[in-house]
């Protein structure tokens, strides 16, 4: 870490434990009676200067207009106490019996403070947090994953996923796109009707055609009988055509005839053959720059690109490499578990290979670990020099690298503190709320730095 941004940094905590103020919590049951009660007291008053010249109002003795303010302050404030109390008991309660649930417990005050709203608005947020990751989990088992991006990817799947449109998956190598694609399908209407995986760049070019379109007996040398296609035998059903981009130009065509008109001929057939197929289509590559080198038809990729999902790199990601991890630790034949430092290690490294290449590290990592925990020096030393590569470079912004620093050390503290934000906060010197905002806007997974401990 650069010493002058962490000194900085440094002198800024120092700065804030000395303006920092005591918070002083309000009750909105005395807040909310007490402002209506202050608005009726002014409603008196202004009516009392409009007419303080009528002879009703002159002939009123003094004390009998105090008497009177007071009545009416009283009666007031018991009314909106009663009125608020009878509407927010059932939210105050709920919000209790909350607080004291154990996977909310250690990211709230140790002091239960229900009737402040910011600490209620934190409550509902850290609901509907765990909600959408139980929605996640409940919808999508095979795909392992919480972070914001993945759970946006989730809400794409569900809504085409009920229509019969192309999906075109873009993402770099690694990044499963191949789950994706078998999750729309399991969403889908066709879920139960066939589902054909068909791999563009492991079939030979002088194949491709006879396995999508299928062929008749003595269409070429070998073609000693009939054979179906796999878009015939996935009519009424999906095809998921994984690395579309390796696709040779003249199979292109033919594809976008299928693509247009729903209807293709076997190789040495005749006659048409009629298909209903959702098609799905994934590629790791930049088909618009494919179009500009004449390598992929222009007209087959606006075909494709009906509804395109982009898969964030692992990098993009890296509130969930914990997760990640600890499924396929769990499902090796010797199990392990990570160390604090290289977890750290797993989330600094920029991950070219993706899913696939954590996969590869973790399984090698745990060969090597004793006693079932995975250290520092059980990792590849090609991915520790990457690092170290990476946290060096002087290709990033001011501002950004200041971001990496904060989200380091807030990181750092939480780990110190088991996930408690109250205590961490305390150590860093910044009030529980400024704490919450900066663990949101940095995207720290403090979930995943309690399961550590």
């Amino acid at each position: 870490m650069n010493k002058t941004a962490r000194n900085l940094f440094t002198d800024s905590t120092i700065i804030n434990k000395i303006i920092k103020k005591k918070n002083i919590y309000i009750s909105l049951f005395v807040l909310i009676p007490a402002i209506y009660t202050g608005i009726s007291i002014i409603g008196v008053l202004l009516t009392f200067q409009l007419f303080q010249y009528s002879d009703k109002i002159n002939q009123m003795h003094s004390a009998r207009f105090f008497y009177l303010i007071a009545f009416i302050t009283v009666i007031t404030f018991i009314i909106s106490f009663l009125f608020l109390h009878f509407f927010f008991r059932p939210l105050i309660q709920f919000v209790n019996k909350t607080q004291k649930m154990p996977i909310l417990a250690k990211s709230t005050s140790e002091k239960i403070i229900t009737r402040d709203l910011n600490q209620i608005n934190k409550i509902f947020d850290n609901i509907a947090n765990i909600l959408s990751h139980v929605e996640a989990k409940e919808l999508f088992p095979s795909i392992i994953g919480s972070s914001a991006s993945m759970r946006n990817i989730f809400t794409q799947i569900i809504k085409v996923a009920a229509t019969d449109s192309t999906v075109l998956l873009c993402g770099e190598s690694g990044t499963g796109k191949e789950l994706i694609a078998s999750s729309v399908y399991e969403h889908s209407a066709r879920y139960g009707k066939p589902f054909i995986k068909i791999n563009c760049v492991a079939i030979p070019e002088g194949l491709l055609e006879s396995e999508l379109f299928g062929h008749e007996k003595g269409s070429f040398t070998g073609a000693t009988e009939q054979k179906k296609g796999k878009f015939e035998i996935a009519d009424k059903g999906t095809v998921f055509l994984d690395e579309i981009g390796d696709m040779p130009l003249a199979t292109q065509a033919k594809l976008l005839r299928v693509l247009q008109e729903k209807e293709f001929e076997r190789v040495g057939g005749t006659k048409p053959i009629k298909v209903n197929i959702r098609f799905i289509a994934a590629t790791n590559k930049n088909l618009q720059e494919m179009i500009k080198n004449g390598t992929f038809r222009e007209d087959l990729y606006f075909r494709l690109n009906v509804f395109p999902i982009f898969l964030p790199a692992l990098r993009e990601r890296k509130e969930d490499i914990l997760l990640i991890a600890n499924y396929f630790l769990e499902s090796l034949p010797k199990p392990a578990k990570l160390s604090t430092t290289s977890l750290q290690e797993l989330i600094g490294y920029n991950w070219p290979g993706n899913v696939r290449e954590l996969k590869n590290v973790l399984e090698q990592a745990s060969i090597l670990s004793e006693n079932g925990i995975i250290e520092l020096h059980h990792l590849p030393a090609l991915l520790k020099n990457t690092t170290n590569a990476v946290n060096e470079s002087d290709d990033i912004t001011l501002d950004h690298r200041l971001e990496l620093i904060e989200k380091e050390i807030i990181t750092e503290t939480l780990r110190q503190t088991g996930g408690i934000q109250v205590k961490a906060a305390n150590i860093l010197g910044i009030n529980q709320r400024s704490l919450w905002h900066r663990i949101k806007k940095l995207q720290i997974d403090v979930d995943s730095i309690r399961n550590l401990q």
